[in-house]
């Protein structure tokens, strides 16, 4: 009987039954003869009532199940799937209520169904984190009723289940893909022309159709009476850091996600790129000191190890010390290597506290400054300006937007890269730069 009164729940023809039958007892009064009227339909109710509880409460009822992924994946649709069995010997229309984790802050997350009698159905919704850490899952609740509809019977199952949210996986097997195939260019990756030879050799080969002619080896070409060419590769195992700021600078959100985190999700993928390249991938942060530190290798662990640390990796709300980062570079970085810099500057003051430290890094190593367009500004630039008030602040905005295109002008004339992005095209604007930088050679 307490598991009854549990897991019963009254619907809203409960209460409309109710409601009518007060009415018409109260009506009852005035005119008599509607009492008997009253009666019986109170009885009918009633047998309603019952027959409909022992419909729910004398079968097994449904069976219901919530299917994970093993971890969630930062910024992405993550599909979470329900599989639901009705037992029952009748149509069920469910109510499905999955109690989210609190990151979310959702507590009428519900989904209505219908399940034809003595079938299975799935159910499948998607979920986008915003934040990274340990997602826990409540009970799975769920609300079957039965044709009769007066009351339902409740269900709960996979209380307590945990899913890590790691960087996005997902953009990484994304624009992997797109990193080695002719689709690069749909997605604003453009074709870029080698210059020079910044190539090591591999071997000598017999000439075919389409060689170039400029590499003819004319010495083994005279041995062999026939034409030979030599044979070369892409320079391999060069060092390639993703160097993140984390100080409050990329505390700042943009469509939910920090600037932290689209930093996080475009180390992930590059790193991958660049092994995929026979590079080697690394990384570290910094904001007061240097720390994270993934010494660059080609491991076959070596991307899980920069999964895990990414994973690990947060923000605090302190200035970054960028004197520390020059010390630390010159002092553990013996071999020239490409340093892609995650940062934000808003300002060109800002920009100039840090730039002697960023030229003294650039001398000995290819350094890649990368900073972020603010899109909410880009917006006001395209609202109409009708009040005093509002031409003031497209003013000031304009004058933000431009400091930025004088902060990418001021690094190119101390021969500094950099990446001036939206943070949504972050990921694909550092592959851009990586295979530019390896096509001409300039590592």
């Amino acid at each position: 009987m307490k598991r009854f009164f549990k897991n019963t729940y009254l619907n809203t023809h409960f209460f409309i039954g109710v409601s009518v039958l007060v009415f018409l007892f109260i009506l009852a009064y005035i005119f008599p003869g509607l009492l008997v009227i009253a009666q019986m339909l109170f009885f009918v109710f009633v047998s309603l009532l019952i027959v409909d509880s022992i419909l729910l409460f004398k079968q097994k009822g449904i069976l219901a199940s919530r299917i994970l992924p093993e971890k969630l994946s930062n910024g992405d649709d993550n599909p979470i799937e329900i599989s639901l069995q009705n037992n029952y010997n009748f149509t069920s229309d469910v109510k499905l209520i999955d109690e989210l984790p609190f990151q979310y802050q959702k507590r009428d997350f519900e989904i209505d169904t219908q399940l034809q009698k003595q079938t299975s159905k799935k159910i499948t919704y998607t979920l986008r984190p915003l934040e990274r850490g340990e997602y826990y899952f409540g009970n799975l609740n769920l609300y079957a009723n039965s044709p009769i509809n007066l009351i339902s019977r409740r269900f709960q199952f996979g209380k307590d289940a945990m899913v890590p949210n790691y960087p996005s996986f997902l953009q990484l097997k994304k624009y992997m893909l797109l990193a080695f195939s002719n689709k690069i260019f749909e997605y604003g990756l453009k074709k870029i022309r080698r210059i020079g030879h910044t190539m090591e050799f591999e071997q000598i080969k017999d000439y075919v159709q389409g060689d170039d002619l400029r590499n003819i080896n004319w010495k083994a070409t005279a041995k062999s009476s026939k034409l030979m060419v030599n044979q070369f590769q892409d320079e391999r195992s060069q060092p390639v850091y993703s160097v993140i700021d984390k100080g409050r600078v990329m505390k700042m959100p943009f469509e939910g996600l920090s600037l932290l985190d689209y930093a996080i999700n475009a180390s992930l993928v590059i790193s991958n790129v660049a092994l995929k390249k026979q590079d080697k991938a690394g990384l570290f942060s910094f904001s007061r000191k240097v720390e994270n530190r993934v010494v660059a290798e080609r491991r076959p662990s070596q991307m899980n190890t920069i999964l895990e640390t990414l994973y690990n990796l947060n923000t605090d709300f302190v200035e970054s010390d960028f004197s520390r980062l020059y010390i630390d570079v010159k002092r553990h970085l013996n071999q020239r290597s490409l340093l892609l810099l995650y940062t934000n500057f808003e300002t060109l003051d800002a920009l100039y506290r840090q730039l002697p430290y960023l030229k003294a890094i650039a001398k000995n190593h290819l350094l890649v400054v990368i900073f972020f367009e603010n899109t909410e500004l880009q917006r006001l630039t395209h609202k109409s300006a009708d009040t005093t008030f509002e031409i003031f602040e497209k003013t000031i905005t304009e004058k933000f937007i431009y400091e930025k295109k004088l902060i990418v002008n001021e690094l190119q004339k101390h021969g500094i890269q950099s990446i001036l992005t939206a943070p949504e095209h972050l990921t694909i604007n550092t592959i851009n730069k990586y295979l530019e930088i390896k096509a001409r050679g300039l590592l």
